[in-house]
């Protein structure tokens, strides 16, 4: 597989402190079942600290998908999306970003 710049940017990125992992099955909703974990995310936002999430989720064919939310101390999220184990997707990651996210429950970004 050819060099993925966005994968070698999360990999060479600073560490931010852990707001743990989850992993979702199958109907499962992240703002239910992450209850804990975004509430930290909302914490450092709320008080301009940096922190990391990682989200793993099935697609419907039950490949999965890990998304990794970066909340920087300028209160931008980030979100890097790693289809690579995706046989219906592109196979690649994908990069997404907002600045001030409003709702955390929801931690997504226009891409």
């Amino acid at each position: 597989m050819l060099d993925d710049p966005v994968k070698d940017r999360w990999e060479s990125r600073t560490e931010y402190p852990s707001c743990g992992e989850v992993g979702l099955a199958q109907g499962e909703e992240i703002q239910k079942q992450a209850a804990r974990e975004i509430d930290c995310l909302r914490r450092a936002l709320k008080s301009g600290e940096s922190a990391e999430l990682k989200i793993t989720y099935p697609t419907v064919e039950g490949d999965p998908i890990r998304e990794y939310y970066r909340l920087t101390p300028q209160g931008r999220l980030e979100v890097y999306t790693d289809s690579t184990d995706d046989h219906y997707s592109d196979q690649k990651w994908s990069f997404a970003e907002c600045y001030t996210p409003e709702w955390l429950a929801e931690i997504s970004c226009d891409q």
